[in-house]
Formats: C-alpha cells, structure tokens, sequence
C-alpha cells in the first residue's frame, strides 16, 4: 500500500496509536452527526479492522490521515467502493477528521492527494463521493476539489429510516476533467 503525502499531511496505514483517538472521534456527536448512531470502542475498533482488511485485499481504502509535522493523528481520508445497496456503483472519495481539526484545510488538501491517487496510480475513470443533504460543510470540500453535482442524481440512502440520514447528494469528478 502506497504512503501517501501533501504539502501538511501523511495518509498512511493504521497503527495501533490510532484507535484511542478514533475512538474518540467516533464518539463525538459533532463528528457523527451526518453518519448516525455514535460507535463503542468495540465498533470503532471493528471498523479499523475492516479498513485494513479492504485495503489487503483491494489495494486501496481508508487511510489514517496525521499531521507531518506533529505526527498526530486526526481523522481518515481515502476511496472505498459504493456499498451495494445503493443505487449506482463506482468508487466513492471521502474522508472524516477530529473536530478540533475543522476549517483547517486539511479535508481539501486530503482529498485532492486521494484524487490525484485514484486517477493516477488506480486510473479510475471517475470518482464519486455522498454526503447527506444537510452535510454543506463536505458539499462544500467536494465543490473545492472539483466535484459537480447534478440534483437529478440525489437519492435517498436505502439504509436509512426516514429522517435526516436519508436524503443524500452526489457528487462526481471524471478522470478526464481533471487532466
């Protein structure tokens, strides 16, 4: 797996230093208030596991992101396939960061090292990223890094009940657009 670095940060694989702050992250209603239901230590630890393992198996996935120069950890950037029960398939960008890391930059500078990755050593013809409607602070990130959105492709998450998880927007950038 590919190391991958910016200008402030290091995508990288998971260390065991990682899951204490996960942890955390995962437990802050901030952090998840457009993803659901805040996880236990136990879920948060599954899910690295489950990072790790789709990475071996796929070559790409959800890296730890840390700052270069303080070596802290502060979220994930990275790809992931379109869960099956939605309804359209690809390879989806994204990325999740501690709330003290917020308005920093860092998601936009992630997200576009994870672009220039999934177009240049993965040569995916296009990238996708989902958000819930109310999410404009990722909206906001996918416009920076050239993401478009066509509202007639919004959807609403079949695995959410009704309620404010289950309207969601997508966003696609092509291969093409970006050279």
């Amino acid at each position: 797996m590919a190391e991958l670095r910016t200008d402030r940060l290091v995508l990288r694989r998971w260390r065991d230093s990682d899951l204490e702050p996960w942890a955390a992250m995962n437990a802050d209603p901030e952090v998840r208030e457009h993803l659901g239901d805040l996880l236990t230590r136990e879920q948060s630890d599954a899910s690295v596991s489950r990072f790790q393992a789709d990475f071996d198996k796929r070559g790409y996935g959800w890296w730890a992101v840390e700052v270069q120069v303080t070596g802290e950890f502060i979220g994930f950037a990275g790809l992931d396939d379109v869960d099956e029960d939605m309804p359209f398939t690809g390879v989806e960008i994204g990325w999740r960061l501690a709330r003290s890391t917020w308005g920093q930059g860092y998601a936009t500078e992630g997200a576009l090292r994870v672009l220039a990755h999934g177009f240049g050593a993965l040569e995916l013809p296009e990238i996708l990223a989902v958000t819930t409607a109310t999410n404009l602070r990722s909206q906001a990130v996918m416009r920076r890094i050239g993401m478009t959105r066509n509202p007639a492709d919004d959807f609403d998450d079949p695995t959410e009940p009704e309620g404010a998880l289950r309207p969601n927007v997508l966003y696609r950038i092509s291969r093409s657009a970006r050279t």
